[in-house]
């Protein structure tokens, strides 16, 4: 008996996935996004001069007064366009391992000439973004852009991704 009402579960099983895989195999497909062609290049901003280093300590100045005014505790990176450090700070009491991050968010902000927080964006949609070298998809990374040109990039860590992301979009506003 116990054999006889083990084979019902089974076989109805079977016919469980066999109608779920016939289900699948006709169901229509879903458009991949990717495979939409834009006419214009998207984060076509070219790269201008590097920013010296009197506009980037300025910068973080600025990131650290309105940190300091919140009460938050930054890493706080600054990269010429180039991806290169010009200059760092590590405000007291900010997390160690925010002090890579900041830079990291810095170059790759730079590098792809966008925030990452639209990676952050894309990596929840578009699992391929985790394969390209070098993302961090983690908001605050801000590409500092003068006259149309990058010229550099901030980068934010020790909050959270909208902390670091809020006093990062400050400092950049702080560029003149």
């Amino acid at each position: 008996m116990k054999l006889t009402a083990y084979k019902i579960v089974l076989t109805s099983f079977l016919a469980l996935l066999a109608g779920i895989s016939n289900a699948q195999t006709n169901a229509t497909p879903t458009p991949n996004p990717m495979d939409t062609i834009p006419e214009a290049m998207p984060f076509d901003v070219p790269y201008g001069s590097p920013i010296g280093l009197d506009k980037a300590e300025a910068l973080i100045n600025a990131v650290m007064n309105e940190s300091k005014r919140r009460n938050w505790k930054m890493n706080i990176a600054v990269v010429d366009s180039g991806g290169n450090l010009v200059s760092f700070k590590r405000m007291d009491g900010a997390q160690y391992a925010s002090i890579q991050i900041a830079e990291h968010k810095a170059r790759v902000a730079v590098r792809f000439r966008r925030e990452t927080k639209l990676l952050e964006d894309a990596i929840q949609k578009f699992a391929y973004v985790a394969t390209l070298d070098d993302v961090i998809a983690s908001r605050g990374g801000i590409p500092l852009v003068v006259d149309g040109k990058i010229i550099g990039a901030l980068g934010c860590s020790g909050g959270t991704g909208s902390q670091d992301e809020a006093v990062c979009k400050f400092g950049a506003a702080q560029l003149k």
